[in-house]
């Protein structure tokens, strides 16, 4: 009985940790593609008309802090030069 009990908290072990490496990947990604929009969007401000600037600036700004937050999530020292300076 007790072996029954040892393989199964082994089993769920091994799926919890393979929960974790999903998400982690899942997290990877998801930073990759907000890098990728904030690109587009930097890319865009000096072509745009200064009427669309502030709401590119506030896009630009929010995905910063949610790659900045994803990075943290995935294990990444937090960046401390912009809070430095």
């Amino acid at each position: 009985m007790g072996e029954l009990i040892e393989l199964h908290e082994r089993q769920a072990a091994r799926e919890r940790a393979q929960r974790r490496r999903t998400e982690h990947l899942d997290l990877e990604k998801a930073v990759a593609l907000m890098r990728a929009s904030l690109a587009s969007a930097a890319a865009e401000l000096p072509l745009a008309p200064p009427a669309a600037h502030p709401e590119l600036l506030d896009r630009i700004e929010r995905l910063v802090a949610m790659i900045r937050y994803g990075m943290q999530m995935i294990g990444h020292p937090p960046d401390r030069t912009a809070s430095d300076a």
